[in-house]
Order: C-alpha cells, then sequence, then structure tokens
C-alpha cells in the first residue's frame, strides 16, 4: 500500500481510481467489508483503489470536548490497512482548521477529482464532510453527475447474527470490560501502543515484577480491571502476560489516571524505554481494593494462573 502525506504526492491514477473516506477507526469487521467492495468494484473497471482519511480523528478539531476515544493510532490503521491487502493508495489527510473550513464541493474538486480522478465513491449512508457536515450521499451523487464518477452509499454492515459493526459500539464493549465481545467486531484482539516507563517497583516488591505501559490519554482502554493477554516489545514476540489497567485502590484512594501495568508470564529482562504493545484477550475480574497486602498478593497469584489458562494453547479463542 503507497501512502501519501500531502496533495503535492497524489498517486498515478491514469485510468481513476475507486475511491472511499472516512476516520475508519479500528479498521473493524465492517470496514474490511466495505474495503472488500471497495476493490471488487475497482477489479471490475480495471481502475487502482485509493482511501481518504486523516491524521487525527476529526472530532478532535471540531468538537475536542466530545470527541471519542481512539481504537488504533495513525500507525496502527495504516498497518492495519496495508494487511487487509485491498487498498493500493492511501491518502493521509491534516484535519485542521483549513480542512475544518473547507467546502464539501472544493473537498470533491481538489481530492477526489483532482488528486485521485475517482471513477466511483463508496461511502457510508450516513457519511458527512466538509465545512458544517454539508456533504453527505446525495451532494456527492449531485457532483459525481458533473464530474463523471458514480456513488455508492453503504448501510452498517451487520454480522450474520445482526449485530451492526461499529467503532462506536467496539468502544461500548471495551467500557464494558467484554474484550472478547469487541474482538468479535474487530476480527482481532484489541490492541494499544505505549512505552514502558518507571514507576514505584510496587509490583516487584509484592513478587509480580511488571512492566509500567504509558498509553496516549486519546487511545481508548477497557474498564478497569484484570486481564489475560499480550505484550509485544521491541523484539516483536508476542508474549503471555497478566495484565492490571486501573487505580491501584488498595494503596491509593484518589489516583485519577488508568495504570496498565503488565507481568509477563515466565519472562525477566530490562524493558524499559521500549515501545511496546499490549493486546487485551480476556477479563478476568473487576477491579478490587483489598484490606491488606496479603489479601492482594493471594488474589494476584489467582489472577497469574487465570491468565494462564486463557492463554494456554488450545483454550477457546
Amino acid at each position: 500500500m503507497h501512502v501519501v502525506t500531502s496533495l503535492d504526492g497524489c498517486p498515478e491514477v491514469t485510468a481513476g481510481s475507486v475511491v472511499t473516506i472516512g476516520a475508519f477507526d479500528g479498521i473493524h469487521l465492517g470496514h474490511q467489508a466495505l474495503l472488500r467492495l471497495l476493490r471488487e468494484e475497482a477489479d471490475k473497471r480495471g481502475v487502482i483503489t485509493a482511501l481518504v482519511t486523516f491524521d487525527r480523528h476529526p472530532a478532535q478539531v471540531v468538537r475536542p470536548e466530545s470527541a471519542p476515544k481512539l481504537l488504533t493510532n495513525l500507525d496502527q490503521k495504516l498497518e492495519l490497512l496495508d494487511a487487509t491487502g485491498l487498498v493500493d493508495h492511501a491518502v493521509v489527510l491534516t484535519f485542521d482548521e483549513t480542512r475544518r473550513r473547507e467546502s464539501a464541493e472544493d473537498f470533491v474538486s481538489e481530492v477526489l477529482d483532482g488528486c485521485l480522478r475517482a471513477r466511483l465513491v463508496v461511502v457510508g449512508a450516513d457519511f458527512h464532510f466538509g465545512n458544517g457536515r454539508r456533504g453527505n450521499v446525495a451532494l456527492l451523487e449531485r457532483i459525481g453527475r458533473q464530474l463523471g464518477f458514480d456513488v455508492v452509499g453503504l448501510d452498517l454492515v451487520s454480522s450474520p447474527g445482526q449485530v451492526t459493526y461499529s467503532s462506536t459500539l467496539v468502544r461500548q464493549r471495551l467500557a464494558d470490560g467484554d474484550v472478547r465481545g469487541a474482538a468479535e467486531l474487530l476480527g482481532r484482539v484489541h490492541e494499544v501502543r505505549g512505552t514502558v516507563v518507571e514507576g514505584d517497583r510496587r509490583g516487584r516488591q509484592l513478587g509480580f515484577p511488571t512492566a509500567n505501559v504509558a498509553v496516549p490519554e486519546e487511545i481508548c482502554l477497557p474498564a478497569a480491571g484484570i486481564y489475560a493477554g499480550t505484550f509485544t516489545g521491541a523484539d516483536r514476540v508476542a508474549r503471555p502476560a497478566a495484565l492490571s489497567l486501573g487505580h491501584r485502590p488498595t494503596f491509593y484512594a484518589d489516583q485519577a489516571y488508568l495504570l496498565l501495568e503488565a507481568y509477563l508470564l515466565d519472562f525477566d529482562g530490562d524493558l524499559y524505554g521500549q515501545a511496546v504493545s499490549v493486546g487485551f484477550v480476556e477479563r478476568i475480574r473487576a477491579e478490587e481494593r483489598f484490606d491488606s497486602v496479603e489479601a492482594l498478593v493471594a488474589a494476584m497469584h489467582r489472577d497469574v494462573e487465570a491468565a494462564r489458562r486463557v492463554l494456554e494453547p488450545g483454550a477457546r479463542p
């Protein structure tokens, strides 16, 4: 997949392209179904596929006070798009105040026609774009008749069990701690990225040395609790881990932030400073406050064994 981050680097599109536009946060199974349609339509026409997305979620600029937490950062999103094998070119536009104020008509002229020479545009039926969200499927159809491209407005895709795939539903399931349910929508385990930082070494004092992972504030984390999961460090090896995500109420009465700690099973090594990925496979229990350190340590032993059972080969997928 060829990635361009400026319209000065528009791809070669002599015969035109089939294009889709959106935030594509999470690249869930609904997104993947849309991309398969994109590929099919492009193959019918003998043209390339192109995807237009943004360097940040538009809501972070348009309504920052209520912008959703992100399921994937930009690098993850592009990696997941590339892995589908369905997108030839990804155009990543800077979404700033200038882009926010751009009219829908100018966006179509500059990006869809001028850069990508669109022959077909595939978007969600409720897609909106441009200044004041004036752009929609009807406007695309009207301009398309003038410029020579068709438009397909897709309804949200549902699973065989009639569950609608959406980034919003993924976030809701994560907020409930239902990481398995989120994985059913994503088609993979929910994964966050961060950096291993120095902590207060309390886990080591309790016999469970953990890697404290600092995750950017805009990234969507599951509900506080204990999870079985994976930890992938600089060596790109995914190791089984027991994960603690929470406020550590046994020791702190008012810790406002969520701390992500990973106890790697059967591993001993220096992880400080590494950029890592943490995957949430299954929730073991909610976060609890214990009356004594001894009770906490006993629970930690049970948590580690529970994580082993979840993560052992042949366990329930």
